[in-house]
């Protein structure tokens, strides 16, 4: 089955994270027990709430029986989830 894109917005900070989630998790939850891969490609700035606002994406898509993934991170990003030791827990 092929994974339902959702795509990370441009700026994802501890400023914006919160009304992102509110926008970010009925998309991921509409999926239901299907796959869902998150596309990071559009991510421009960030910081380590981004990465908390993916582990919350992660559960709400678990908790519906669907798995997930990550695309197209920009390379601080998966070297900040490494640094977290994190990456295991959102695949790309």
């Amino acid at each position: 089955m092929t994974p339902a894109v959702v795509s990370l917005p441009a700026r994802l900070t501890i400023g914006t994270a919160a009304a992102e989630l509110q926008r970010l998790v009925p998309q991921v939850a509409a999926q239901g027990q299907g796959p869902v891969a998150l596309d990071g490609s559009t991510l421009e700035q960030f910081d380590s709430s981004a990465i908390a606002v993916m582990l919350e994406l992660r559960r709400q898509v678990l908790r519906h029986g669907g798995q997930l993934s990550v695309t197209r991170l920009p390379p601080r990003l998966s070297d900040l989830m490494a640094l977290y030791g994190v990456g295991e827990l959102l695949p790309g």
